[in-house]
């Protein structure tokens, strides 16, 4: 059992503060992908004093960067709380894929940072590439995919995922649940999934709320 306080006064206020500089940079990064807002300008996004900000960044370029590693995770975070209880990793793969469409709908913000953003991050060590380096790993161990080389599938899974909500922006008169099936559909196919198989495991209800 934990023994550890509580957090005091101070410390709510101070990660009140880091949240607060987060969520303005967050969304200054889904508004204009642009990083030269001034210091003053974020603070007074954030509601927050000028002089607060070095005490939790060192710089504009780690707040932004600290943005974007927030957002992914809770991206992943999302997808961690739909797809609880699915075993098997081409599922997974496909659910993810058709969760973000329907993101770009009901998380703009979120999925503008990962629109802006998350081509540097497709191999980093959290958010959403710790996760698919998972289900790589798992479905590679398991034989549910044949691939040659994990980091090449993670980039591919990366970049057709990225590839998927640029279309959601760009171009919203199409039918987005049948974009993100079909393109799903593709991808277990690009993993070894067998063309039949692929078909149908894209094609399965998606868990929990619509």
């Amino acid at each position: 059992m934990s023994t550890s306080a509580p957090p005091n006064r101070f410390e709510r206020r101070r990660a009140e503060t880091r949240g607060a500089l987060l969520r303005a940079a967050r969304q200054i990064l889904a508004e204009t992908g642009d990083t030269g807002a001034s210091i003053q300008a974020i603070a007074e996004r954030a509601d927050v004093g000028f002089g607060s900000f070095y005490n939790h960044f060192a710089s504009k370029t780690e707040l932004f960067e600290a943005a974007v590693v927030d957002a992914l995770e809770e991206f992943g975070q999302s997808f961690d709380e739909r797809l609880r209880g699915i075993d098997d990793p081409a599922e997974l793969v496909a659910a993810g894929f058709r969760l973000s469409a329907r993101m770009a709908d009901s998380h703009p913000e979120l999925m503008q940072v990962l629109r802006r953003r998350g081509l540097g991050h497709i191999h980093s060590d959290n958010g959403l590439a710790r996760r698919a380096r998972r289900d790589i790993d798992v479905g590679t161990a398991s034989g549910r995919f044949t691939i040659a080389d994990p980091a090449v599938a993670l980039s591919a899974l990366g970049g057709t995922l990225l590839s998927l909500v640029e279309l959601r922006f760009t171009r919203p008169d199409l039918d987005g649940d049948e974009a993100a099936v079909n393109l799903a559909e593709m991808v277990l196919r690009m993993l070894g999934v067998p063309p039949d198989d692929a078909y149908e495991v894209a094609r399965r209800p998606l868990p929990g709320p619509a």
